[in-house]
C-alpha cells in the first residue's frame, strides 16, 4: 500500500532526483498502513507460523519471552540455541525486504506493471510469477531472494490499492495473481468507460454501475509526464498523477485513508496483507520451513565460507584445511555456534570452483575429503576469481576464510572485491603460507599486501605463516565461527607507538584480542592497573598463543568491566582487533534525505559522497530487544590513522532505530562506533562496525528489473558524476557468471553534471531459471584518483505464460 512515504504521488522531478541518488528509501514514522507494514505484519505471522511448526515437529516448546526481535530468534531456535544468539541477521534481512519494497515505488515510478496502474494485469502479474519462480529456484541465494521478495510484494500488495478489486465486494485475495496457470478473466476492454467524472478529485468510489455489476476488473491510469488516458478510463489519482485532471476526475487509488474512503482503504489493506501471507506459504511450501527460516535470517551462527587453493603446492595445507573443518562440524555440531551453511571453493589455474554450498555438515565433510592437490605452476593463482564467486554466494554477514600459498594473478578484481565486501558485510580471512625456512616466492610481498588491505577493508586478518606452522594459526576460525560475534575495536597502522583504549562490558564472553604484524611489542592494561606484556604468555589476564605474523590473546573469563589499554609499539605495520560473544550489537546503512510533500531516507550503493554530512540509519538491538539498551555516541572514526570519533547527532526513530548526523566525514578509511548502556547490567559498552567505508566524489548509478530472460540481451542504463575535477572516467564492469557484456570504456564527465552510459548483458540460452548474477560496475576518474562504484544482483527467470481474457 503506498503510503505518504511510498506514494506514486511524486512529481517527475523529484522522481529522477532520487532515482540519481539512491537505490531505495526507509520509511520513517506515520500512522497510516504503508507497504512496509503490510509486510511486516504478513512476515512476522508467517515466521511465528513456521517457528511454531518446526517446534511442534522437533518436539519443543515456541513461547517468546517477549515481542522483541532477540526473543522471537531465541525461541524459534528451540533448545538447539542454547546460550545467546545474536537476531543481528534476522532483523538486516527484514530490512532487506523492506528497503526492495520501497524501491518499487523509486526505480519504476512510472512502470504500469509494477503498480498494476493502467489495467497492466498482464503484465503486473507476470512479475509476480516470475518473480516466484525466481525466489523458488534460487532460495539458497538468501540476498537475491529477498530482493525479489520485497519487489514481488510490493507489486502484489499494490494491485488491491490501485485496482477497482475491493469496490467489486471482494473480501478475499485473488488467488490468480499468484498461480500462473489459472487465468485472469473479465478485463474491462480497452475502450469501456470504466469511472465517473470527479469535480472535487475527492469522490470515494467512482467506479461505473455497470463496471461493477458485470464484475469487470480495471485499475487506474497514471500519468507522471502526460495527462492522456483512454477515453472514459479511471485514473490513479493523487497530485502527482496528471491524468486525474483530466475527464473523468478523480482517481480510484486507495493508497491513503482519506474522508470518504476509509472502508475502501481498510478492505484494501486487509486484502493486501491477506495476499501477502499467501504468497509467502506458496514460498515457504516449497522452500521447506528450515529454509524459509533461513531465508529470512533465522539461524544460528553465520556463514562459513573456505576458498582452498588446489595447486600442486598446497597438497599438505589441504590435509590441514581438511582437519580444520572437520573439527569446526565436530565441536560446533548440535550449539548455537554451528555454523547456519557451509560454502566451499576450490581455486587453481586456469580454473576455479565449481562452488559447493549446504547446511548439512556431512555433506561438506564428504565434498572437502574430494579436494585433492594438482596442476598449477610456481606462480600466480585465481585467488580473487574464487573469493568473487564465495562472495557473491556466501549469506551477508558471513566468514570467508581463504588459504593459499601464491599471488594473486587475477589481481584486476581487487576493486571488484572491495565492492562486494562493502555490498555484503563479509568478513575476509587470508591464511598466506610460505615454504620453511622463510623461503619466498617472486612478489610475495606485494601480493601479501594486497590480501591484507582486502582483509582489513573487511574488518579481517591476513595471516603469514609457514606451511608447517599452518594448524596453529587456523585456531581463529573456531573463535570467529561462532554466534552473535561482536567487535569492539579494529585499528591498522603502519608503524610507530600508540595506546589504544577499548570498552569491555560484562555481558562480554570469550573476549579476544588479534594482533598482526612484526618487530613488535605490546602491554595490555586492565581498569585496575593489572598488565601482562608480549613476553608474558601466561600471565594476569589472559593467554598469549603467536604464530607467523598473528598474536591471539585470549583474556580470562573473570575479567574486569571498564576501560582497558594496550600499548603497542612496532617498526612495521600492523593491525588490532578485539572481539566477543554478545547480543547487544547493531546493523547499519548509509543514507540520504531527500525532500519534497513526502520526504524520506535512501539507502545508498557505494560509497557516500565527499564534502557532505554522511548519514546512517542505525539498528540498536540489546539482550531483551531495543528497549533493553540505551544508546549514548554514535560516530565514525578512523581505521588506519589516528584522529578523534567524529561524532554524530542522533534522533531516535523508535523500536531501536536511530538517525545519525555526521557532519564532520574523517578522511580515508572509516567506520561506524557506538556506546551504550546495557539496561539488563547497568554495564556500558562499546561496539564497532567491521566494513571500512570511504567518502568519494564520484557517485555512480544504476538501476535493474531484477530479472532477465535466458538467451536475451538486458539493457541497464547507468549514470556517473563526480563533483571533483572533470575529464574522462574508466568504466569497468564484471558479473560473477562470466556472461558477454557490453559497456563503454570511457565516459567523459562535467563538474556536476551526469553522464550517461549503457551496459547489456547476455544470459546463454542454456541458463537455469532461477541462476543469480551479481554484477559490479566501478568508474575511476583519471589517474584514478577517486572512484565508486554500484552493485546489482539479478536473476535469471524464464519467462511465465499467463493465461488471460479481456472482455469484449
Amino acid at each position: 500500500m503506498c503510503s505518504a512515504l511510498h506514494a506514486l504521488a511524486l512529481a517527475l522531478a523529484l522522481s529522477l532526483a532520487l532515482l540519481q541518488s539512491s537505490v531505495a528509501f526507509v520509511p520513517i514514522g506515520g500512522g497510516e498502513a504503508t507497504h512496509v507494514s503490510i509486510t511486516r505484519t504478513a512476515l512476522l505471522q508467517k515466521l511465528k507460523e513456521t517457528c511454531q511448526a518446526v517446534a511442534d515437529s522437533s518436539g519443543y516448546e515456541f513461547n517468546p519471552t517477549g515481542p522483541s526481535a532477540e526473543e522471537l530468534v531465541q525461541a524459534c531456535l528451540g533448545p538447539t540455541a542454547t546460550g545467546e544468539v545474536s537476531a543481528g541477521k534476522f532483523r538486516a534481512a527484514l530490512q532487506e525486504v523492506y528497503v526492495q519494497n520501497a524501491l518499487v515505488d523509486l526505480n519504476f515510478v512510472a512502470s504500469a506493471p509494477h503498480h498494476f496502474n493502467s489495467e497492466a494485469f498482464l503484465e503486473g502479474r507476470a512479475l509476480i510469477t516470475e518473480g516466484v519462480v525466481s525466489i523458488k529456484a534460487n532460495i539458497q541465494n538468501h540476498q537475491a531472494s529477498r530482493e525479489m521478495l520485497g519487489r514481488v510484494l510490493h507489486t502484489l500488495q499494490d494491485f488491491y490499492s490501485h485496482s477497482n478489486w475491493v469496490e467489486l465486494d471482494n473480501t478475499e485475495p485473488f488467488a490468480n495473481l499468484i498461480q500462473p496457470d489459472l487465468p485472469i478473466e473479465n478485463i474491462a476492454a480497452k475502450d469501456t468507460a470504466t469511472c465517473r467524472d470527479c469535480a472535487s478529485g475527492n469522490c470515494p468510489n467512482t467506479i461505473l454501475a455497470n463496471i461493477l455489476q458485470e464484475n469487470k476488473l480495471t485499475s487506474g491510469y497514471m500519468g507522471i509526464s502526460s495527462s492522456e488516458k483512454p477515453k472514459g478510463k479511471c485514473s490513479h489519482g493523487g497530485a502527482g498523477d496528471l491524468t486525474s485532471a483530466a475527464v473523468p476526475r478523480g482517481g480510484i487509488s486507495k493508497d491513503e485513508r482519506r474522508p470518504g474512503n476509509e472502508a475502501l482503504h481498510d478492505a484494501a489493506v486487509t486484502a493486501a496483507t491477506s495476499a501477502s501471507l499467501q504468497l509467502l506459504e506458496d514460498i515457504r511450501g516449497a522452500a521447506g520451513d528450515r529454509d524459509f527460516l533461513r531465508l529470512m535470517g533465522i539461524d544460528r551462527s553465520s556463514g562459513v565460507c573456505f576458498v582452498i587453493d588446489t595447486t600442486g603446492s598446497m597438497a599438505d595445507d589441504i590435509a590441514t584445511a581438511k582437519a580444520v573443518v572437520y573439527n569446526i562440524i565436530d565441536s560446533k555440531k548440535g550449539t548455537q555456534d554451528e555454523p547456519s551453511e557451509y560454502i566451499l571453493v576450490p581455486f587453481n589455474d586456469p580454473d576455479f570452483g565449481p562452488l559447493t554450498r549446504t547446511t548439512d555438515p556431512e555433506v561438506m565433510k564428504n565434498e572437502i575429503s574430494k579436494l585433492t592437490a594438482s596442476g598449477g605452476g610456481d606462480g600466480p593463482e585465481l585467488c580473487l576469481s574464487g573469493l568473487q564467486m564465495a562472495l557473491t554466494a556466501a549469506p551477508a554477514f558471513s566468514h570467508i576464510y581463504v588459504f593459499t600459498d601464491a599471488t594473486a594473478k587475477d589481481i584486476a578484481l581487487k576493486d571488484t572485491i572491495s565492492a562486494l565486501i562493502s555490498s555484503t558485510k563479509s568478513t575476509v580471512v587470508t591464511f598466506f603460507m610460505t615454504t620453511s625456512g622463510g623461503r619466498k616466492r617472486r612478489s610475495v610481498t606485494a601480493s601479501f599486501n594486497d590480501y591484507s588491505d582486502l582483509a582489513l577493508a573487511s574488518g579481517g586478518q591476513a595471516i603469514h605463516v609457514t606451511k608447517g606452522k599452518l594448524h596453529e594459526a587456523t585456531g581463529i576460525i573456531l573463535d570467529t565461527s561462532t554466534s552473535a560475534l561482536v567487535t569492539v575495536l579494529q585499528r591498522s597502522r603502519s608503524s610507530g607507538s600508540e595506546t589504544f583504549t577499548f570498552l569491555l562490558d560484562e555481558s562480554l564472553k570469550n573476549i579476544t584480542l588479534y594482533i598482526t604484524g612484526s618487530q613488535m611489542t605490546f602491554t595490555i592494561s586492565n581498569p585496575a592497573g593489572v598488565s601482562q606484556n608480549n613476553t608474558q604468555l601466561s600471565g594476569g589476564l589472559g593467554t598469549i598463543q603467536s604464530v607467523g605474523n598473528l598474536w591471539r590473546i585470549r583474556l580470562d573469563d573473570d575479567k574486569q568491566t571498564g576501560t582497558w589499554k594496550i600499548q603497542m609499539a612496532s617498526a612495521q605495520p600492523y593491525t588490532l582487533k578485539v572481539t566477543g560473544q554478545n547480543t547487544i550489537t547493531f546493523i547499519y546503512d548509509y543514507v540520504q534525505a531527500f525532500k519534497g510533500p513526502h520526504p524520506g531516507y535512501a539507502p545508498i550503493t557505494g560509497r557516500p559522497q565527499a564534502g557532505r554530512p554522511a548519514m546512517l540509519l542505525l539498528s540498536v538491538m540489546g539482550r531483551k530487544g531495543p528497549a533493553s539498551v540505551t544508546v549514548g555516541e554514535v560516530g565514525l572514526i578512523p581505521v588506519s590513522r589516528a584522529g578523534p570519533v567524529s561524532k554524530g547527532s542522533t534522533t531516535d526513530l523508535g523500536n531501536g532505530d536511530i538517525l545519525v548526523t555526521v557532519d564532520a566525514v574523517p578522511q580515508g578509511e572509516f567506520v561506524v562506533i557506538l556506546t551504550g548502556t546495557d539496561l539488563v547490567s547497568g554495564s556500558q559498552f562499546q561496539r564497532q562496525s567491521t566494513t571500512q567505508m570511504s567518502v568519494s566524489k564520484v557517485i555512480v548509478t544504476a538501476v535493474a528489473d531484477g530479472s532477465v530472460e535466458p538467451g536475451q540481451m538486458l539493457s541497464i542504463p547507468f549514470s556517473v558524476m563526480t563533483e571533483g575535477s572533470g575529464g574522462p572516467c574508466s568504466i569497468n564492469a564484471r558479473n560473477d557468471r562470466e556472461f558477454p557484456m557490453t559497456f563503454p570504456m570511457n565516459v567523459p564527465l562535467t563538474t556536476g553534471h551526469y553522464a550517461n552510459g549503457t551496459l547489456t548483458i547476455t544470459p546463454p540460452k542454456d541458463t537455469p531459471s532461477g541462476t543469480d548474477v551479481t554484477l559490479t560496475i566501478m568508474a575511476k576518474t583519471s589517474a584514478a584518483a577517486d572512484s565508486n562504484y554500484a552493485v546489482l544482483r539479478l536473476s535469471v527467470v524464464s519467462k511465465v505464460t499467463t493465461p488471460f481474457h479481456r472482455c469484449t
